[in-house]
Protein backbone atom coordinates (compact mmCIF):
# COMPACT_ATOMS: atom_id res chain seq x y z
CA UNK A 1 0.00 0.00 0.00
CA UNK A 2 1.23 3.57 -0.97
CA UNK A 3 1.97 5.52 1.89
CA UNK A 4 2.49 9.59 1.28
CA UNK A 5 6.15 10.87 3.13
CA UNK A 6 3.76 13.30 4.57
CA UNK A 7 0.75 11.13 5.79
CA UNK A 8 -0.12 11.42 9.89
CA UNK A 9 -3.49 11.03 11.83
CA UNK A 10 -5.47 13.71 12.15
CA UNK A 11 -5.34 16.41 14.68
CA UNK A 12 -8.48 17.50 16.63
CA UNK A 13 -8.76 21.08 13.87
CA UNK A 14 -8.56 18.27 11.48
CA UNK A 15 -11.20 16.71 13.36
CA UNK A 16 -13.70 19.60 13.75
CA UNK A 17 -13.16 20.07 10.56
CA UNK A 18 -14.41 16.94 8.87
CA UNK A 19 -17.68 16.97 11.10
CA UNK A 20 -18.07 20.24 9.70
CA UNK A 21 -17.90 18.83 6.18
CA UNK A 22 -20.33 16.20 7.86
CA UNK A 23 -23.19 18.40 9.15
CA UNK A 24 -22.91 20.44 6.49
CA UNK A 25 -24.16 17.89 3.76
CA UNK A 26 -26.79 16.24 6.42
CA UNK A 27 -28.42 19.05 6.30
CA UNK A 28 -28.93 19.80 3.10
CA UNK A 29 -28.75 16.95 0.39
CA UNK A 30 -31.28 16.67 -1.89
CA UNK A 31 -31.17 13.03 -2.07
CA UNK A 32 -32.20 9.95 0.02
CA UNK A 33 -30.42 7.01 0.81
CA UNK A 34 -29.01 5.16 -1.59
CA UNK A 35 -30.58 7.95 -4.60
CA UNK A 36 -29.35 9.83 -6.86
CA UNK A 37 -29.28 13.80 -6.01
CA UNK A 38 -27.31 16.90 -6.95
CA UNK A 39 -26.18 17.55 -3.54
CA UNK A 40 -24.79 14.50 -2.38
CA UNK A 41 -20.96 15.41 -1.09
CA UNK A 42 -20.34 18.20 1.72
CA UNK A 43 -16.69 19.80 2.22
CA UNK A 44 -14.97 22.18 4.48
CA UNK A 45 -11.71 23.93 3.89
CA UNK A 46 -9.70 25.50 7.19
CA UNK A 47 -8.08 28.88 6.37
CA UNK A 48 -4.31 29.63 7.77
CA UNK A 49 -6.22 31.85 10.62
CA UNK A 50 -8.22 28.64 11.32
CA UNK A 51 -11.70 29.69 10.12
CA UNK A 52 -13.64 27.19 8.25
CA UNK A 53 -15.80 27.26 5.30
CA UNK A 54 -18.05 24.85 4.41
CA UNK A 55 -19.91 24.10 0.43
CA UNK A 56 -21.90 21.23 -1.17
CA UNK A 57 -21.54 20.05 -4.74
CA UNK A 58 -23.44 20.85 -7.56
CA UNK A 59 -24.09 18.00 -9.46
CA UNK A 60 -25.01 18.56 -13.34
CA UNK A 61 -24.31 16.32 -16.58
CA UNK A 62 -22.07 19.27 -18.29
CA UNK A 63 -19.19 18.81 -15.37
CA UNK A 64 -20.95 20.80 -11.86
CA UNK A 65 -18.38 22.07 -9.52
CA UNK A 66 -17.44 19.70 -6.68
CA UNK A 67 -17.86 20.25 -3.09
CA UNK A 68 -14.43 21.26 -2.43
CA UNK A 69 -14.14 23.70 -5.40
CA UNK A 70 -17.21 25.01 -4.06
CA UNK A 71 -15.48 25.21 -0.25
CA UNK A 72 -12.73 27.00 -1.36
CA UNK A 73 -14.52 30.08 -3.47
CA UNK A 74 -16.53 30.20 -0.44
CA UNK A 75 -13.34 30.86 1.95
CA UNK A 76 -11.90 33.65 -0.88
CA UNK A 77 -15.45 35.15 -0.89
CA UNK A 78 -15.02 35.34 2.79
CA UNK A 79 -11.33 36.73 2.85
CA UNK A 80 -9.00 33.80 3.14
CA UNK A 81 -6.60 33.79 0.86
CA UNK A 82 -3.72 30.93 2.49
CA UNK A 83 -5.64 27.48 3.29
CA UNK A 84 -4.57 24.75 5.51
CA UNK A 85 -6.58 21.82 4.84
CA UNK A 86 -9.68 20.58 3.14
CA UNK A 87 -12.14 16.79 3.35
CA UNK A 88 -15.03 15.72 1.87
CA UNK A 89 -17.46 13.38 3.23
CA UNK A 90 -20.28 11.96 1.64
CA UNK A 91 -24.12 12.13 2.62
CA UNK A 92 -25.87 9.38 4.25
CA UNK A 93 -22.94 8.68 6.88
CA UNK A 94 -20.51 7.60 3.27
CA UNK A 95 -17.38 9.43 5.54
CA UNK A 96 -14.85 10.62 3.95
CA UNK A 97 -14.29 10.35 0.73
CA UNK A 98 -10.98 11.50 -1.82
CA UNK A 99 -10.56 13.62 -4.00
CA UNK A 100 -11.31 13.39 -7.55
CA UNK A 101 -8.65 13.68 -10.01
CA UNK A 102 -8.86 17.61 -11.26
CA UNK A 103 -10.09 18.46 -7.51
CA UNK A 104 -6.11 17.00 -6.53
CA UNK A 105 -4.71 19.25 -9.58
CA UNK A 106 -6.34 21.95 -8.11
CA UNK A 107 -5.12 21.75 -5.10
CA UNK A 108 -1.46 21.35 -6.40
CA UNK A 109 -1.94 24.40 -8.73
CA UNK A 110 -3.51 26.57 -6.28
CA UNK A 111 -2.78 24.73 -3.14
CA UNK A 112 0.31 22.53 -3.08
CA UNK A 113 1.12 22.62 1.05
CA UNK A 114 -2.42 22.53 2.21
CA UNK A 115 -3.48 19.37 3.62
CA UNK A 116 -6.15 17.13 2.28
CA UNK A 117 -7.71 14.59 4.30
CA UNK A 118 -8.23 11.12 3.04
CA UNK A 119 -9.76 7.84 3.33
CA UNK A 120 -7.34 5.13 3.96
CA UNK A 121 -7.29 1.31 5.08
CA UNK A 122 -5.67 2.25 8.58
CA UNK A 123 -8.33 4.99 8.48
CA UNK A 124 -8.40 9.07 8.14
CA UNK A 125 -4.90 10.32 7.35
CA UNK A 126 -3.68 13.87 6.63
CA UNK A 127 -1.82 14.50 3.98
CA UNK A 128 -0.26 17.45 1.93
CA UNK A 129 -1.65 17.99 -1.52
CA UNK A 130 1.31 17.78 -3.28
CA UNK A 131 1.28 13.88 -2.34
CA UNK A 132 -1.69 13.17 -3.99
CA UNK A 133 0.28 13.63 -7.37
CA UNK A 134 3.37 12.24 -7.73
CA UNK A 135 5.90 13.63 -9.78
CA UNK A 136 2.99 16.59 -10.51
CA UNK A 137 3.71 19.51 -12.20
CA UNK A 138 1.94 23.11 -11.32
CA UNK A 139 -0.18 25.28 -13.47
CA UNK A 140 -0.21 29.15 -13.08
CA UNK A 141 -2.13 31.77 -14.66
CA UNK A 142 0.92 33.37 -14.96
CA UNK A 143 3.23 30.85 -16.43
CA UNK A 144 1.24 28.29 -17.55
CA UNK A 145 2.57 24.54 -16.83
CA UNK A 146 5.33 24.98 -14.65
CA UNK A 147 8.29 22.56 -14.75
CA UNK A 148 8.98 19.47 -12.40
CA UNK A 149 9.43 21.24 -8.59
CA UNK A 150 10.85 18.72 -5.99
CA UNK A 151 10.07 21.46 -3.65
CA UNK A 152 6.55 20.83 -3.46
CA UNK A 153 6.98 17.70 -2.15
CA UNK A 154 8.83 19.45 1.40
CA UNK A 155 6.24 18.77 4.38
CA UNK A 156 6.63 22.84 5.73
CA UNK A 157 6.33 21.76 9.07
CA UNK A 158 9.56 19.43 8.83
CA UNK A 159 11.77 20.90 6.31
CA UNK A 160 13.88 23.63 7.98
CA UNK A 161 13.87 24.81 11.43
CA UNK A 162 11.19 23.64 13.63
CA UNK A 163 7.90 25.24 13.81
CA UNK A 164 6.27 26.81 17.01
CA UNK A 165 2.78 28.04 16.08
CA UNK A 166 1.45 31.36 18.13
CA UNK A 167 -2.49 33.37 17.69
CA UNK A 168 -2.15 36.06 15.75
CA UNK A 169 -2.39 38.72 18.59
CA UNK A 170 0.87 38.01 19.81
CA UNK A 171 2.94 38.97 16.52
CA UNK A 172 3.07 42.74 17.22
CA UNK A 173 4.49 41.95 20.92
CA UNK A 174 6.77 39.15 19.49
CA UNK A 175 8.45 41.66 16.67
CA UNK A 176 8.34 44.49 19.14
CA UNK A 177 10.41 42.27 22.01
CA UNK A 178 8.22 42.89 24.46
CA UNK A 179 7.41 39.28 24.28
CA UNK A 180 10.15 36.61 24.45
CA UNK A 181 9.57 33.74 26.07
CA UNK A 182 6.03 31.19 25.84
CA UNK A 183 4.85 28.96 27.76
CA UNK A 184 3.73 25.95 26.75
CA UNK A 185 1.90 22.32 27.76
CA UNK A 186 2.82 19.02 26.36
CA UNK A 187 4.00 21.11 22.98
CA UNK A 188 7.75 20.29 22.60
CA UNK A 189 10.36 22.60 21.51
CA UNK A 190 14.12 22.16 20.69
CA UNK A 191 16.84 24.61 21.65
CA UNK A 192 18.53 26.00 18.28
CA UNK A 193 16.55 27.83 15.17
CA UNK A 194 13.33 28.18 14.94
CA UNK A 195 10.05 29.65 12.58
CA UNK A 196 7.62 31.08 14.75
CA UNK A 197 4.32 31.27 12.86
CA UNK A 198 1.28 33.26 13.49
CA UNK A 199 -1.98 32.18 12.25
CA UNK A 200 -3.09 35.45 10.70
CA UNK A 201 -4.08 34.77 7.01
CA UNK A 202 -1.77 35.00 5.15
CA UNK A 203 0.75 32.99 7.70
CA UNK A 204 3.49 35.46 9.24
CA UNK A 205 6.48 33.49 9.78
CA UNK A 206 9.31 34.95 11.90
CA UNK A 207 12.79 33.54 12.31
CA UNK A 208 14.02 32.84 15.34
CA UNK A 209 16.47 31.34 17.65
CA UNK A 210 15.27 29.28 20.90
CA UNK A 211 17.77 30.03 23.42
CA UNK A 212 16.14 28.22 26.45
CA UNK A 213 13.94 25.70 27.69
CA UNK A 214 13.04 25.53 31.71
CA UNK A 215 10.23 23.00 32.88
CA UNK A 216 8.30 23.80 35.58
CA UNK A 217 4.69 23.87 37.23
CA UNK A 218 2.20 25.56 36.47
CA UNK A 219 2.01 26.65 40.25
CA UNK A 220 5.64 27.52 40.27
CA UNK A 221 5.77 30.00 37.14
CA UNK A 222 7.21 33.54 38.37
CA UNK A 223 6.18 37.09 37.53
CA UNK A 224 8.96 37.48 35.76
CA UNK A 225 8.16 34.65 33.49
CA UNK A 226 4.38 36.68 33.07
CA UNK A 227 6.91 40.12 32.51
CA UNK A 228 8.86 38.25 29.70
CA UNK A 229 5.51 37.51 27.85
CA UNK A 230 4.45 40.97 27.99
CA UNK A 231 1.83 40.61 31.39
CA UNK A 232 1.81 41.68 34.67
CA UNK A 233 2.01 38.96 37.18
CA UNK A 234 2.36 35.24 37.12
CA UNK A 235 -1.61 35.09 37.97
CA UNK A 236 -2.59 36.64 35.01
CA UNK A 237 0.07 34.06 32.58
CA UNK A 238 -1.80 31.62 34.44
CA UNK A 239 -5.40 32.73 33.46
CA UNK A 240 -4.49 32.87 29.96
CA UNK A 241 -2.53 29.64 29.92
CA UNK A 242 -5.94 28.83 31.19
CA UNK A 243 -7.59 30.02 28.31
CA UNK A 244 -5.78 27.62 25.92
CA UNK A 245 -5.40 25.29 27.99
CA UNK A 246 -8.88 24.86 29.93
CA UNK A 247 -7.72 21.61 31.60
CA UNK A 248 -4.44 22.86 32.69
CA UNK A 249 -4.14 22.04 36.44
CA UNK A 250 -1.57 23.72 39.05
CA UNK A 251 0.41 20.77 39.41
CA UNK A 252 1.00 19.60 34.91
CA UNK A 253 4.39 20.86 33.83
CA UNK A 254 4.76 23.13 31.34
CA UNK A 255 7.96 24.41 29.32
CA UNK A 256 9.12 28.04 29.44
CA UNK A 257 10.54 28.54 25.95
CA UNK A 258 13.07 31.82 25.68
CA UNK A 259 13.39 33.24 22.23
CA UNK A 260 14.67 35.97 20.51
CA UNK A 261 13.63 36.66 16.91
CA UNK A 262 16.11 37.83 13.83
CA UNK A 263 16.57 40.78 12.18
CA UNK A 264 15.09 39.61 8.94
CA UNK A 265 11.10 38.77 8.85
CA UNK A 266 8.89 37.37 6.03
CA UNK A 267 5.46 36.41 5.12
CA UNK A 268 4.47 32.27 3.99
Amino acid sequence: MYVPPSARALDDDERELVELARRTIEAHTDAGPDEDGVHTMGAAVMAADYRMFAGVNLYHFTGGPCAELVALGAARAQGARQMRCIVAVGNHGRGIVGPCGRDRQVFVDYYPTMRVIVPTPAGPRSVLAADLMPLTQRWTPEAGMNGLDPSLYEDPETAGPPVIRFSPRYLEAVRSGAKTKTTRFRDPARLGPARLVFASDPEVVLAAEVTEIRHCLVGDLTDQDARAEGLSAAAELREVLKSHYPDLAATDEVDVVTFRTDDETGVA
